[in-house]
């Protein structure tokens, strides 16, 4: 399927995803990375998914909450991709085509492996809508935050937050999506990089700051 004229040229910013599991503490090591990377000058834009713009923000509030069974995995799949479209078209790529760095808690390695992984959706049919939705505003680095299921349920649970619907979802869908990201980051290791959450915060930002240095030869010495 040719879709390039549906997408603009390829950016000349940086795309770094965090993606894993409920409780591995994303959204900590996000804000964390980002805090370096604007310490070194650099414009770094925070979002997230599902949301990240007005139109998917809406979409997300009819995403996480509610009760297990409100979406079939089918229609989790297009809201999420729905959501997605607004959000490349509204925040990423536009920060992306004026050389910012996007960091990102969660994309389309989400969807891989929730509707995927987890729910029983047809990869093939997955990928023909990342084709036509995100084409190739790919992330340049995806940081895989893996940590045992019951751990992370035991801290997303401690949250005592509202949105609960995919916590809600039973241990064995939460170990299916565990073993997606895994799966989809040892197919791409050049472009994935798995770090064990399941330790303090301190040496795991240390890790993932080894692995963005890594990863774009330009933070090397930073």
């Amino acid at each position: 399927m040719n879709t390039s004229s549906e997408h603009p040229p390829h950016h000349s910013g940086r795309f770094i995803t965090f993606e894993g599991g409920e409780g591995a503490g994303k959204s900590t090591q996000v804000k964390a990375l980002v805090a370096k990377l604007r310490a070194l000058g650099l414009e770094v834009v925070q979002t997230r998914e599902p949301g990240g713009s007005p139109g998917a923000e809406a979409l997300r509030d009819l995403l996480v909450r509610g009760d297990a069974t409100r979406w079939s995995p089918v229609s989790e799949l297009l809201m999420m991709y729905a959501a997605r479209a607004d959000h490349l078209e509204k925040v990423i790529r536009p920060a992306l085509q004026r050389g910012a760095w996007v960091v990102c808690d969660r994309f389309a390695d989400s969807s891989r492996a929730y509707q995927g992984a987890g729910g029983g959706v047809a990869p093939a049919f997955i990928e023909q809508v990342d084709e036509v939705v995100v084409g190739p505003t790919q992330p340049d680095l995806v940081v895989v935050m893996d940590m045992p299921v019951e751990a992370g349920l035991k801290r997303a649970d401690a949250r005592g937050d509202a949105e609960n619907r995919f916590e809600s979802k039973g241990l064995s869908f939460h170990e299916r999506l565990r073993a997606g990201f895994l799966a989809r980051a040892g197919q791409m290791p050049d472009r994935y990089g798995v770090i064990d959450a399941d330790r303090g915060i301190e040496p795991i930002a240390a890790d993932i700051w080894a692995l963005v240095q890594t990863s774009f030869p330009e933070l090397r010495g930073a």
